[in-house]
Order: C-alpha cells, then sequence, then structure tokens
C-alpha cells in the first residue's frame, strides 16, 4: 500500500529511480482513530507528514482555551513542509477527524530531496503560494464573512487540486467533520449546507458532499 501511495504523489512523479526508491526505504506510516493527536503543539518537527487514507485538522488553542482551526487536511494531501525545512517546533496541533493513516517522510530525506530534485523544489513552491492562499482567505473569512460563507468556504478548501491532486469533486466527510472545521456545531454546519444545497453549489447525502459549483463555493458571501 505505501509503495502505491508513494507512486501516486504528485511531488513523486518526477523521481528518479534512485530518488524513489530512497523515499520508499525511509518512509514509513502510523495509523490513527477518531480524536487522536498526529503531532502535538510543540513537538520538533522532524518529518514531512501525508495523509494517506483519512483526514486531519490543523488547529491551535489559546491560553484561555479557544480552539482555532487553521485547515483541513484530506487524503493525497501533504503538511508541514514550513517547519521541517525551519528545523523548529511545530506551532499547531494536527488530529485525526476519523480513522486515518498518515505517512511519515524523515527530514534528512525531505532535505535530500530538496538538494537532488528540482521538480521536487518546485512543487514545494507551489505547495508554499497555494498555503500561504489558503491561509490568508481563511484569515479573512473568519473576521468578514457569515456562518454559511465560512462553511462554503471550509468546503472549498477541501478542493484545492494543487494542495490535494486527484480530490476530484466529492468526498467523504461527515456534518460533524465540517462543522469541526468551520468552526461551529454540526447542527449549523447542517442548516449551512442546506443553503448551500439549495443554491445549486453542493450536492449533500449521508457522509458525502459533491460540490456542483467549486467557483460559486469560492466566492460565496462575497
Amino acid at each position: 500500500m505505501l509503495n502505491d501511495f508513494v507512486d501516486r504523489c504528485v511531488w513523486a512523479a518526477d523521481l528518479s529511480p534512485e530518488q524513489r526508491e530512497r523515499v520508499r526505504r525511509a518512509m514509513f506510516v502510523h495509523e490513527y482513530t477518531q480524536g487522536d493527536y498526529v503531532c502535538h503543539k510543540g513537538d520538533m518537527a522532524e518529518h514531512w507528514m501525508g495523509v494517506l487514507e483519512g483526514i486531519v485538522k490543523i488547529t491551535t488553542v489559546s491560553p484561555s482555551g479557544k480552539s482555532v482551526t487553521f485547515t483541513g487536511v484530506p487524503t493525497g494531501g501533504w503538511f508541514g513542509e514550513g517547519a521541517v525545512l525551519k528545523s523548529e517546533i511545530r506551532k499547531y496541533d494536527v488530529m485525526a477527524l476519523r480513522r486515518s493513516t498518515i505517512a511519515f517522510l524523515p527530514r534528512d530525506t525531505f532535505l535530500w530531496l530538496l538538494d537532488t530534485s528540482l521538480p521536487f523544489t518546485r512543487f514545494l513552491l507551489t505547495q508554499f503560494n497555494e498555503r500561504l492562499g489558503q491561509f490568508i482567505a481563511a484569515v479573512e473569512y473568519e473576521r468578514l464573512l457569515d456562518i454559511d460563507s465560512r462553511v462554503a468556504r471550509a468546503v472549498s478548501s477541501l478542493f484545492n487540486e494543487h494542495l490535494y491532486p486527484g480530490i476530484g469533486k466529492t468526498l467523504e466527510i461527515s456534518q460533524e467533520e465540517i462543522g469541526l472545521l468551520a468552526g461551529i456545531s454540526r447542527q449549523r454546519a447542517n442548516q449551512a449546507l442546506k443553503v448551500l444545497e439549495q443554491q445549486g453549489l453542493v450536492r449533500v447525502d449521508y457522509g458525502v458532499i459533491e460540490v456542483l459549483d467549486l467557483e460559486g463555493l469560492r466566492q460565496y458571501g462575497e
């Protein structure tokens, strides 16, 4: 399963056979159940991480107890490259929203790829650019938009082809998970999704969201 996962990674497509083999030897996986922490705020960033299966949220809790979710990362997404590059402690928690399998690539292999693979370096530049845009947008909609719009943006952020290649138009995600990503209750997420469905932007089924109008979701509330 791990070998197939490496072969499906966009960043691995242009690696040489030697590079790909070294990645396979270095990478390992762990499984987590719902609510488990993949890593904690304050941990040293010793690995680049990818979601082989499942979905996680990147979050933090203030000293006063307020929780803030930065983003969700579904199957196929990679995260944590900034902290790995800077060799610093992580400034966020990563929690599994459901049973998830996470791949870990050690920092020394990550840096070796950066030194030896131009396509990998280009991939990381795109990753940084997309992630920066995502976080800027998250700050904007957290401060300026109503709850329905925040849910629309939370859903659309999961359908970024650059960050989550091959995600398609359908994602297995529950209304509770959407609520956790948007920082609202499951009931309020359900109400917002009904509004978005009535406007023809999504189709909601049990545990599944199909996006019908991605640009409409991204611009909702403007």
